[in-house]
């Protein structure tokens, strides 16, 4: 998957430094970049530090105008880079931006959101979106001809300014992996900046190739991330809020999963997980 994303990165990117942080990984992935990309400036971590650490080196490292962070699992169609630069060039107030993510079939991915509130959340877990959109955008609704001012934008492909970053700091680094992005567009629009989506430039996002690996362990960490945020923005009653609304919306889930999981091994596997949350959630 490295080596599809550098692939489609270096025809159009002659004149820009690229950084691969590896996470120490166990694929040889490493070994890839300097054998096949002996341009890439490699940092190669003993141990895994998390995306937020380990996006922070690559940003600490880097010298340009702009940053893009970019997930190993993607793919740059020509031209979209070219398209989010001139974009950030004609409005001097973006902190950031981000594309239009595609799934491998062509079909369009969610690539920004609303804020996150314990409400939303709620709103989301019950399904509720689909009678009237609160918690997420209805992007498959918009122009793609024009870009949107959004929230937030996904951490999969997201271009953001360096002096917007001066000012607000880089990812806060607590975060071990999931919401540092929405903690990072949180304080950029606080400070008065603007994050808009751009549509016009495209990218091919496989999604959540690393955390499937370990998606148990991934799932629980997203919550964590979550109450860490709430937290972090609204204090102790806040993230106590979130946990209560979380339980709410889980139980009823797991009561369907288990008697489900006798006959079907995917429910099964979705009631160990949310036992999981739950019996973890009043330690985050």
């Amino acid at each position: 998957l490295l080596a599809r994303c550098l692939d489609s990165v270096y025809p159009v990117t002659q004149d820009l430094e690229v950084l691969v942080v590896d996470n120490c990984s166990a694929d040889g992935s490493a070994e890839m970049v300097r054998r096949r990309f002996p341009r890439v400036q490699l940092i190669a971590n003993r141990e895994n530090l998390g995306f937020a650490r380990a996006s922070n080196q690559g940003i600490r490292q880097s010298r340009g105008q702009y940053i893009l962070l970019l997930n190993s699992d993607t793919e740059v169609y020509p031209g979209a880079l070219d398209v989010l630069v001139r974009f950030m060039d004609e409005h001097p107030r973006a902190g950031g931006c981000g594309p239009m993510l595609l799934n491998p079939d062509g079909s369009l991915q969610p690539s920004c959101h609303p804020m996150l509130t314990p409400e939303r959340e709620l709103w989301r877990l019950l399904f509720l979106d689909r009678l009237f959109r609160r918690a997420t955008y209805a992007q498959e609704r918009w122009n793609p001809d024009i870009p949107h001012p959004v929230d937030v934008i996904k951490g999969a492909c997201f271009l953001l300014r360096r002096s917007a970053l001066d000012q607000v700091g880089l990812l806060d680094e607590t975060y071990f992996m999931y919401t540092e992005e929405m903690d990072l567009c949180y304080r950029l629009l606080e400070a008065g900046w603007q994050l808009w989506w751009v549509p016009q430039a495209a990218v091919l996002h496989r999604g959540e190739a690393s955390s499937r690996q370990m998606a148990e362990a991934m799932y629980v960490q997203l919550y964590r991330s979550k109450v860490q945020f709430h937290r972090k923005f609204g204090g102790g009653w806040r993230a106590a809020r979130f946990k209560g609304l979380l339980q709410v919306a889980y139980w009823p889930r797991l009561a369907v999963a288990i008697p489900g999981g006798l006959v079907s091994p995917a429910l099964a596997a979705q009631a160990h997980t949310y036992r999981r949350l739950l019996a973890e959630l009043p330690r985050m």
